[in-house]
């Protein structure tokens, strides 16, 4: 299942393939690295100043080879467009959880909990029924394998693309980015039946959607592998209770993922927050891996890297050096310290590094310099 072997791969990406297949590998994977500042792009890059706002593809490109990178999940070299030289480009369009004002969706003024439930009984739940009745496998299939050829060929031999949420994974999600922090929680805490119905209908779907992109995974030998992505913990825990979490929303994205887990897909989750409490569902719904790690929010990085998934396998890890305290604020010696560190206790064969999460601007030069002059290091020494 998606286990190519190496016949018509470069060595750098079947390195990154056999860490994923848990194989011994002479040195440790490079993941994505998106530093979102552009000056540091270019300086990454080898590029003069100004390259990555004239050619963001190419540079950003240039960027992660030259950084020592060789696999990504996300391609996605446009995205540091999205800042401006010392943060968020403000000057753009806000939404309902960036302060973008009064809210009104298909004519509906999401303004109180009972007008997120009108428009997830009116319309949201309505939509994802036609959707289902709707699905053709056979041309989402295509679609996802003509996107991983379009973008692998983009990166090219030195990087191997694997499969990321977007397009790759459709699950019930926690609808806060399209109705608001306030309006959707408040909606949440009364209105459970309305939430169940939503997440129930939305695996329906997802359960159509992941056989299918189960399938494509299969039939076109891409990397058995899927990061999935979404923000349901804050640095005190899960963003609702345990309780509601298990009652409403877990066997429903337990039961979407099945696909992927009866196909050997290594499903890893992208940590955000304390992650703490969620780890042992996400192993019981059969995830093999996390990325991310927010260690300050208390997160024991050891301890995960120490757990097995369901099936007594080693965990995949893609260990990132911490872009919320020690890029940031630490010196290089920090940089290094922390490197050191997840390496030492990270596990054996199915390890990763890269950065915790994107690095904004601010970040300073000799931070990053160390950063990737460890990424090279361990890519050639190893644990050695």
């Amino acid at each position: 299942m998606g286990s190519r072997g190496t016949q018509g791969l470069s060595a750098a990406q079947t390195h990154a393939l056999d860490t994923i297949l848990g194989k011994a590998t002479p040195g440790i994977g490079i993941w994505l690295i998106n530093a979102m500042e552009w000056r540091m792009i270019d300086r990454l890059a080898g590029a003069s100043e100004g390259t990555y706002a004239k050619r963001p593809r190419e540079t950003y490109r240039r960027m992660l080879v030259e950084s020592g990178v060789c696999f990504v999940d996300q391609w996605i070299p446009e995205n540091p467009l999205t800042m401006r030289e010392h943060g968020f480009d403000d000057t753009a369009e806000r939404g309902p959880t960036t302060g973008g004002g009064a809210l009104v969706l298909d004519g509906v003024a999401i303004d109180s909990p009972e007008s997120v439930v009108r428009h997830m009984t009116e319309v949201l739940i309505p939509s994802i029924e036609r959707d289902i009745a709707a699905f053709d496998e056979d041309l989402l299939v295509n679609q996802l394998l003509e996107r991983e050829a379009r973008d692998q060929n983009e990166l090219g031999p030195d990087i191997l693309k694997a499969p990321y949420t977007d397009p790759f994974a459709r699950f019930p999600v926690f609808q806060y980015g399209a109705y608001g922090y306030e309006p959707y929680f408040t909606a949440y805490a009364l209105y459970g039946d309305v939430m169940e119905r939503h997440f129930s209908r939305s695996a329906d779907y997802a359960l159509l959607y992941n056989r299918a992109a189960a399938r494509a995974i299969s039939e076109g030998a891409l990397p058995p592998y899927i990061r999935i992505d979404h923000d349901i913990t804050d640095s005190r825990g899960t963003l609702v209770s345990l309780e509601s979490l298990d009652a409403l929303w877990m066997p429903h994205f337990a039961r979407c993922m099945r696909p992927f887990v009866d196909a050997g897909v290594t499903l890893v989750w992208h940590c955000d927050g304390n992650v703490t409490p969620l780890v042992p569902r996400l192993l019981d719904a059969g995830f093999k891996g996390f990325q991310g790690f927010q260690y300050e929010d208390g997160v024991d990085y050891a301890d995960i890297c120490r757990m097995r998934a369901r099936d007594g396998d080693e965990l995949l890890i893609i260990a990132g050096v911490s872009v919320t305290r020690t890029l940031p604020y630490g010196t290089p010696g920090d940089v290094r310290k922390e490197m050191e560190f997840l390496v030492r206790n990270g596990p054996k064969s199915r390890l990763f590094l890269g950065a915790s999460s994107s690095i904004t601007p601010g970040v300073p030069w000799e931070n990053l310099k160390a950063l990737v002059e460890g990424f090279r290091y361990y890519r050639t020494h190893g644990r050695g």
